[in-house]
């Protein structure tokens, strides 16, 4: 295959509802943008909120925008077991099942029923691009990285569609483990 892929390492964020956003931040509220991430209409906003766990609490954890129809929040798993919490594997979105935590805004707080992850790494093209790459949305690949602890990614999803743009993602620990920065170049290798 030997498609390249640009990386992008996710720190510890949040995405949150419209109503969990005012909750937290006061009726009528709208995210501010702090900066624009590379996937089209995504941003990281200039909110902070604190997530509680068990046994601690993340402070200062950055919302990324646009809102969703749902509340997610995404840790890495030193993250998750620094304030007390096992959290499932999942794809952004998939938080069926999953545990849910309490957050605290300048405004109020809000207890999540469900939403906490640990974000499933994937790889986001747009058609053309998974074309090329010789892959299709919901297709399973494996990713070899290089550098100065290079490994391979078993288990990468693809999600491909219009509002994507080629780049993977990986979380702080997997980032950290393989060396990565991000912009480092990764290569597609093969596909299950």
């Amino acid at each position: 295959m030997g498609y390249k892929v640009e990386i992008g390492i996710s720190n510890k964020h949040l995405h949150l509802s419209e109503a969990d956003l005012a909750a937290l931040f006061g009726t009528g509220h709208r995210l501010t943008v702090k900066k624009e991430l590379k996937q089209p209409g995504q941003f990281a906003a200039e909110e902070l909120v604190d997530i509680v766990g068990p046994k601690g609490t993340l402070k200062g954890i950055r919302v990324l925008g646009p809102t969703r129809k749902e509340s997610q929040v995404e840790l890495a798993m030193t993250d998750a077991r620094t304030i007390g919490l096992k959290l499932p594997v999942r794809e952004s979105g998939v938080l069926d099942g999953s545990p849910g935590v309490k957050l605290v805004g300048p405004s109020g707080e809000v207890t999540l029923t469900k939403g906490a992850i640990i974000a499933l790494r994937h790889i986001h093209l747009s058609p053309s691009q998974a074309a090329e790459a010789g892959v299709k949305d919901k297709d399973w690949v494996t990713v070899k990285t290089s550098g100065t602890r290079p490994l391979i990614f078993e288990d990468v999803l693809i999600r491909s569609g219009d509002a994507h743009i080629c780049e993977m993602h990986v979380d702080t620990d997997e980032g950290n483990a393989a060396g990565l920065a991000n912009g480092d170049l990764v290569e597609i290798t093969g596909k299950k």
